[in-house]
């Protein structure tokens, strides 16, 4: 199975000089589940990282250090925003239009796992695409991807594939940067963010 690679970019009014950089990679599965993979490097030890626990639904997870995926069919201004939070607590949403939703309970909550080492974390999450209302499992999806980072001072930093013109929103439709197609069919390919830049 391929796996395509994007890298975030940090909003230029929330710099975080601890950090280098955050990359993401991407899996679409025949079986309708999309895994995520956000890979940060910096030095961890100088943000604010929550250890792992017991897996459960809680919202506000952005105001700390958070993991994020906003899904939409093309064509429809109706999305849904999952949150990742690297204690394994997560959160979902389903949206009519920008910024009017409500939260969803999922029947099989995401799967979140993570690795954490000196100069790198990484968060892996994996979704049911078949979950999520308004979402066709086997149609062109629209993704953004998304990370809050919450530094040791309580500062955050904010990261996305592209940022809107002013503040950071990840629910701006200039966000969902990711063209995603059916089942084991790539989405466009960064060679720079393979590169490793």
């Amino acid at each position: 199975m391929s796996c395509s690679r994007k890298a975030l970019t940090c909003h230029p009014e929330t710099p975080c000089r601890h950090v280098r950089a955050i990359a993401t990679a991407v899996h679409r599965e025949q079986d309708g589940a999309l895994m995520i993979t956000f890979s940060l490097d910096g030095d961890v030890d100088r943000l604010r990282i929550a250890p792992p626990g017991p897996p459960w639904r809680a919202d506000g997870l952005w105001e700390h250090t958070c993991f994020e995926a906003f899904i939409a069919l093309h064509g429809t201004p109706a999305y849904c925003e999952l949150n990742f939070a690297p204690s394994g607590e997560w959160a979902a949403y389903v949206f009519r239009r920008y910024r009017d939703g409500t939260a969803l309970e999922l029947d099989q909550p995401p799967a979140i796992s993570v690795w954490r080492g000196a100069n790198r974390f990484e968060l892996d999450a994996v979704v049911r695409l078949d979950g999520l209302p308004r979402i066709l499992p086997d149609a062109p999806l629209r993704l953004g991807l998304s990370a809050v980072v919450e530094d040791e001072q309580g500062g955050h930093s904010y990261w996305a594939l592209r940022h809107p013109p002013g503040r950071p929103d990840f629910h701006h439709v200039d966000a969902f940067a990711l063209e995603l197609e059916p089942a084991a069919a790539d989405f466009m390919n960064d060679p720079a963010a393979e590169a490793g830049q």
